[in-house]
Parts: structure tokens; C-alpha cells; sequence
């Protein structure tokens, strides 16, 4: 099997996936191939999709590849989405943060750091499957403790949780003057999709988004298969 075909293969693989999916699952279906083959080989169509101009690229999110939308299609593409974006306010962007830089963490802790009431937020957050919960802590009372899900490395773009800003990056960004642009906990780091700590950023990858004065709408970008 020549290195075209295999190519093929892959974009086919990823084009037909529902969800994101693993190197490895891809490599499963090609002979004589790994992980580390597939990614080369993702690389490359990606290559030729930018050369060639097209719409859209192929990510690595949530653990496995995904067909998405270039940002500059946002506008035209949220015209024709049928389901509403998914709607966060700022409470809940705040909570979310605390709870993917802190994971795992307790109701309590969150609580301590926002200085509010966090049990409607955790509900919401829970059910829009944002968030998940891990388990319980061993101490008296066995709190429940919540972590991110798989879904929150989808929406937010990223490919694993050490893909989130480090606190130095984001206190580069803090001094540029764009501190603003993300939501921030009491006393913890902001927030962001992918590397740039930016949640317009998100919003600009995603044709169904739109930033509105007290709420954030985020949805995954289009999925072109």
C-alpha cells in the first residue's frame, strides 16, 4: 500500500468518524502503520489542504482527529447550523477553569476560591457534560470531587489537558493587555480554548458562536462529514 493511499485512508477514516478518533484507533485499520505514522500522515493533509486552499483542517482534539472548519468560515456556516450553540455564563466559564486547573476538586473548594454558592453552576456544567464527576474524596463526609470530561477537550479545542496555558503564558498575555479577553478565578489562572488563552479565539472557530455581553455561546466547529 503506497503512502497516497494510506492518505486516503485516513482522511476517509476521519471524515466518516462521528466523534473524534485516536491515532491509534486509525492505525488499527491501516497495515504496517502506528500512531506516529498516522500523525505524519495527518500532518501532511493538512498540508495539502492549506496549499490547496480548502475550508477546513483536520484537528487533534479530545484525544482523537476531527474534521473542522477554518475560522474565517464562521460567519457563513452558523447561517445554516441547526442546533443552538451551547450557552455558558460567566459564572459558569469561571467554575469551569477553577475545576480544569484544580482537578480534582470538591463543591467546597470551588466555592472557597469563587466566594458564591456553586451548586446550580456544577448541575449545569454537569449536564452540558462540561464536566464530570471523578469520584469521591477520603475524608470525613467523602465529598463528591468533579473533573473535566472529554467533552470539555472538544468544545475548548484541545487535544489533552496539558494542552491548556501554563500560568507563565497567560501572565505574558496579562502584561500585552489581554487579561480581560478571559475569564479568571480569585485567585487562579484563566481559562482558554488552545494555546492563546483567549475565549474569543474559541468563539472564532466555531460557526455557531457569538459573544454576547453576559453570557459566552461556545459549540464545537462544524464537522464536515
Amino acid at each position: 500500500m503506497d503512502r497516497d493511499q494510506q492518505r486516503r485512508i485516513v482522511e476517509g477514516v476521519v471524515l466518516a468518524s462521528p466523534d473524534p478518533i485516536p491515532a491509534s484507533g486509525i492505525a488499527e485499520l491501516i497495515p504496517r502503520c502506528n500512531p506516529s505514522k498516522v500523525r505524519t500522515l495527518v500532518k501532511e493533509l493538512n498540508d495539502e489542504y492549506s496549499e490547496s486552499r480548502r475550508a477546513f483542517e483536520i484537528w487533534e482534539v479530545a484525544g482523537g482527529f476531527q474534521f473542522r472548519s477554518l475560522p474565517e468560515f464562521a460567519p457563513y456556516l452558523k447561517q445554516i447550523q441547526k442546533t443552538r450553540p451551547l450557552r455558558l455564563s460567566q459564572a459558569a466559564l469561571e467554575t469551569v477553569s477553577i475545576v480544569a486547573y484544580r482537578q480534582p476538586v470538591t463543591r467546597a473548594e470551588i466555592e472557597h476560591i469563587r466566594g458564591v454558592d456553586a451548586g446550580a453552576v456544577l448541575r449545569t456544567l454537569l449536564d452540558r457534560h462540561l464536566l464530570r464527576i471523578a469520584g469521591h474524596r477520603e475524608v470525613p463526609g467523602r465529598p463528591i470531587v468533579y473533573a473535566t470530561s472529554r467533552r470539555f477537550l472538544e468544545v475548548f479545542g484541545l487535544a489533552k489537558l496539558g494542552d491548556l496555558p501554563t500560568l507563565r503564558a497567560i501572565e505574558a498575555l496579562a502584561e500585552a493587555g489581554d487579561e480581560d479577553d478571559a475569564p479568571r478565578d480569585a485567585d487562579g489562572p484563566a481559562l482558554a480554548p488552545a494555546e492563546d488563552a483567549d475565549p474569543a479565539a474559541a468563539a472564532a472557530q466555531d460557526p455557531g458562536v457569538e459573544l454576547v455581553e453576559d453570557e459566552t455561546e461556545i459549540a464545537t466547529p462544524l464537522v464536515t462529514h
